[in-house]
C-alpha cells in the first residue's frame, strides 16, 4: 500500500506521529545507505521514489533552505504572467482559506520559482525560515522531491507528506500543489501550492488545492491575439458541442457551456431572474452561483459579457441560430446539412430543452413539407431513426427511372429505413 493512502485516512494524533516517524526512518535509511547500495523504501509511492532517487543526484544533504532567484528577475516575470491578474481576482478567497486554514498559498512559474504568497500565522514564520516566499526556487534540483515541482513534472494534483519531501528542511510540512493551465492552449503556466505543518494534514488538501488552480484558471485574462474588439465567438450546440474564441477551443464546463449556448439563442439578453429560470427552472441553486458562473465567462471572454443585462456583446456565431435562419429562407438542404444532432442533447436547463425542442420540430416539418432526398439523407445522419421522414420521402420519389438520379437517392432511403426499422 503506498504511503499516501496510509496518510489520507489518519484521524488520530497518534496514528499521525506513528505514520510520520515511519517516514522519518525510511528516508534515514536511504540517506545514510551507500550510493552504490541504496534501495527506496518498498511501500512509497513510485513518484516519490524516482524523485529522490534524482534527488539523491544532484542535491546536497545540508540544504537549509530554498535558493533564491534574482528578485528584479522575478518582480519581471510576475509583472508579465497572466497569473498576476488571476490572483488578483481571487485574492480574498486565497487570502480566507490560508488565515482560516493555517497554510501558506503559493503560486509559481513554470520552473517552479515562488512568484507570489499569503500566510496564514501559523505557517508565516516557517515560511520566511525555508524561503518558501516570492523568488524561492523549489525545482527539485535546488532542494528536492516536494509537491511543487511533482505537480509540474506530473502535469498533475500532488501531494507530498512529511518526510516524503527529500530535504528535511521541510519534513515539518505537508504540502499539496495544482498545476495551472492557460485554458484556450493547455499549456502550463505554474501552479498553486497549499502547504501547513504535518499534523494539519487532511485528506481534502489535494481536491482543495486542484479546485483553487482551476479558479486561476477560470480569472485568466483572454490573451489578446487581435485587435481590441474584434474577438469573435463560434458556438457548435448541434451534435458534438464546443465553444471556440478566435479559433481556440476554450476548455468549458458544461453548465458554462449551456450559459453561453441561452445568451447566443437570445441575442437581446436576459435578466438574472430570466437567466436562471432558463437555466435551473425550480432547482435550488442561488442566483449568486449563477452570477459567479457569468463572472468567470466573462473573464474568459476578455469582458465579452454585460453586466446590467447579460448578453454576449462580442461577435457571435451559433450554429442552432443558422440553422432557423435557413429554415426561414427556405434553405431546407443547407438546414438540414447544418443540423448534425440534438442541441445540447441531455441538458436539464429548461430554456434549452424548450429551445432544442422547436428547433428538431422545425426541421422534421420542413422536410415533410419538402422532402428533398438529398436534405433527408443528410438529415438521417444526424437523426437515423425518424422512420416517418424516411417512409415520406420514399413515398414522395415514387418509381424513379433505374439510373436516375431520383432512382439512386430512392435506393439510399429505402436501405436508410430498413436500418431505421431495425434501431
Amino acid at each position: 500500500m503506498s504511503t499516501a493512502a496510509k496518510v489520507e485516512p489518519i484521524r488520530s494524533t497518534s496514528s499521525r506521529r506513528h505514520a510520520r516517524r515511519r517516514l522519518v526512518e525510511a528516508w534515514e535509511r536511504y540517506l545514510l545507505a551507500d550510493r552504490t547500495t541504496r534501495t527506496p523504501p518498498p511501500d512509497l509511492r513510485p513518484e516519490i521514489v524516482t524523485s529522490w532517487e534524482r534527488s539523491a543526484d544532484s542535491v546536497a544533504m545540508e540544504v537549509a533552505r530554498a535558493p533564491l532567484a534574482d528578485p528584479a528577475d522575478i518582480e519581471a516575470t510576475w509583472e508579465a504572467t497572466p497569473l498576476r491578474t488571476a490572483v488578483a481576482r481571487i485574492e480574498s478567497q486565497l487570502r480566507s482559506a490560508a488565515e482560516d486554514g493555517g497554510l501558506v498559498v503559493a503560486v509559481t512559474d513554470p520552473a517552479a520559482r515562488i512568484m507570489w504568497t499569503c500566510e496564514g500565522t501559523v505557517m508565516r514564520r516557517r515560511a520566511e525560515g525555508v524561503n518558501f516566499v516570492p523568488g524561492g526556487r523549489w525545482d527539485e534540483s535546488s532542494v528536492g522531491t516536494n509537491a511543487l515541482d511533482l505537480a509540474l513534472r506530473l502535469d498533475t494534483a500532488a501531494t507530498v507528506y512529511s518526510a516524503e519531501h527529500f530535504n528535511a528542511c521541510v519534513h515539518d510540512w505537508t504540502c499539496w500543489a495544482a498545476p495551472i493551465h492557460d485554458p484556450t492552449t493547455g499549456r502550463q503556466l505554474g501552479v498553486l501550492d497549499l502547504s501547513t505543518t504535518w499534523d494539519r494534514a487532511h485528506p481534502l488538501g489535494a481536491s482543495t488545492a486542484a479546485a483553487f488552480a482551476q479558479l486561476l484558471e477560470q480569472a485568466l485574462p483572454v490573451r489578446a491575439t487581435k485587435k481590441a474588439g474584434s474577438d469573435q465567438l463560434e458556438l457548435r450546440l448541434l451534435g458534438p458541442a464546443e465553444a471556440r474564441l478566435d479559433g481556440v477551443r476554450l476548455l468549458l464546463t458544461r453548465r458554462q457551456l449551456e450559459i453561453l449556448a441561452l445568451l447566443a439563442l437570445r441575442p437581446d439578453g436576459l435578466t438574472l431572474d430570466a437567466m436562471h429560470a432558463h437555466l435551473y427552472g425550480d432547482r435550488p441553486v442561488s442566483r449568486a452561483t449563477l452570477k459567479a458562473e457569468v463572472s468567470h465567462l466573462r473573464t474568459m471572454l476578455g469582458g465579452g459579457i454585460a453586466t446590467r443585462r447579460y448578453r454576449i456583446t462580442i461577435p457571435v456565431t451559433c450554429d442552432a441560430c443558422e440553422v432557423l435562419e435557413l429554415l426561414r429562407t427556405g434553405r431546407v438542404r443547407e438546414a438540414a446539412t447544418g443540423y448534425r444532432g440534438e442541441l445540447l442533447a441531455g441538458t436539464e436547463a429548461p430554456g434549452l430543452i424548450e429551445y432544442a425542442n422547436y428547433l428538431a420540430v422545425a426541421v422534421r416539418e420542413a422536410l415533410l413539407a419538402r422532402p428533398d432526398p438529398e436534405a433527408v439523407l443528410r438529415y438521417a445522419d444526424a437523426v437515423p431513426h425518424d422512420v416517418e421522414v424516411l417512409e415520406y420521402a420514399v413515398r414522395a420519389l415514387g418509381a424513379a427511372p433505374r439510373g436516375d438520379a431520383a432512382h439512386n437517392a430512392a435506393a439510399l432511403l429505402r436501405a436508410r429505413l430498413r436500418t431505421a426499422y431495425d434501431l
